[in-house]
């Protein structure tokens, strides 16, 4: 018949070990700042950006050469697509960040 071994549970959890498990070593961290206004250089968000201006001065060459009616239909157009770009657009900028 084997011997049973008793062991006294804090004794067992809380005594000291004989060498440390991982050695520690050093590492280099990096601070940043969480929010820069560069993130705003990208490049869907200015390509959408750049198409809403190039739309918005055709209206206005349209405009003072004489084609009201033409500026019209774009002045009606970008009532919906100004909104719906913006919103749009901010909606994938916090959605791509990364924070």
């Amino acid at each position: 018949m084997r011997k049973t071994q008793w062991f006294d549970f804090r004794n067992f959890f809380h005594k000291p070990s004989i060498r440390p498990s991982t050695k520690p070593h050093p590492f280099t961290a990096y601070s940043f700042v969480p929010f820069s206004p560069l993130a705003m250089l990208d490049p869907t968000i200015l390509a959408i950006g750049g198409i809403v201006l190039g739309i918005a001065i055709i209206e206005r060459i349209l405009e003072r050469w004489g084609v009201i009616d033409l500026g019209d239909q774009f002045e009606k157009v970008m009532r919906f697509i100004l909104p719906v770009t913006f919103y749009g657009a901010l909606f994938y900028f916090f959605a791509t960040f990364m924070f």
